[in-house]
């Protein structure tokens, strides 16, 4: 088997990596496991034996469209596959989706809680429809978030709302569909046509529950994800690992599927 791909890490620009950990670090009372830079990254991916991550960047303000947009091109390589990133209150969101496809990137990240929206919510709705109409993804922060109070703007009543009004979208859901809301993601989502990455969870779920929720989900929709710096990347391969997955699944989860999603 080719090389492991990671569909959710975090890197920062260089003079701004160690003020983003600290900051982030601080807020969600957690420790990074690495500095938050792409060198750093890229050294984690050679230990744990992963080929291709995929950085998701997010824009907390509408005018860090373009640094974002330019930082993703620069670091741009056959192993780093960024993501950038648009603001719902973008006055063009519409433009800068088609400018994000024309640079050939595969999709955005967006995160409902450092963002201030929730998903559902009616002025997402051209958001959706440009994402359709150029063919992007977007690894969508679902669940509650450490860092935050538990205002569910992203919980998986939400998230099926917004499947079922845009049957078109590439949507990634984050953490086994919903970081910390899984009662609710077993009982909505798990068995549904809904793509899941499962970071951040199996950090956290006992190794049944995490077993069963991915045996019992369709195995073209998940995929391998690590939340690196917040979790290390050869670590969260570990937790995979000692579920004793098939092997077809696990190679499913770990590299075809994102591989697929990444050639559009």
């Amino acid at each position: 088997m080719n090389g492991v791909i990671d569909f959710h890490t975090h890197a920062f620009p260089d003079d701004l990596a160690a003020r983003a950990i600290a900051h982030l670090e601080k807020e969600g009372n957690v420790k990074a496991c690495l500095n938050g830079t792409v060198t750093d990254l890229l050294r984690s991916m050679d230990r744990a034996g992963i080929e291709k991550s995929v950085i998701c960047s997010i824009a907390t303000r509408p005018q860090q469209f373009n640094s974002i947009l330019e930082w993703s091109k620069s670091i741009r390589s056959d192993r780093l596959v960024p993501l950038p990133s648009i603001h719902p209150l973008s006055e063009n969101p519409a433009g800068e989706l088609r400018i994000i496809a024309g640079e050939g990137f595969p999709g955005i990240k967006m995160h409902p809680y450092y963002q201030d929206f929730a998903l559902d919510a009616e002025e997402m709705a051209p958001i959706y429809e440009a994402l359709i109409d150029n063919n992007l993804m977007v690894v969508m922060h679902t669940g509650f978030d450490i860092a935050f109070p538990r205002i569910p703007l992203c919980d998986p009543a939400r998230i099926i709302k917004v499947l079922d009004d845009f049957p078109g979208l590439k949507m990634i859901t984050t953490h086994l569909g919903a970081w910390d809301h899984w009662d609710e993601a077993r009982r909505l989502l798990i068995g549904r046509p809904v793509y899941m990455e499962l970071s951040y969870a199996l950090d956290f779920l006992d190794a049944d529950t995490a077993r069963q929720m991915i045996i019992s989900h369709p195995p073209e929709y998940l995929l391998f994800g690590s939340d690196s710096p917040w979790s290390d990347q050869e670590n969260t391969l570990r937790l995979l690992r000692r579920l004793e997955l098939d092997p077809v699944l696990f190679r499913n989860i770990v590299r075809d599927n994102g591989k697929r999603l990444l050639a559009g």
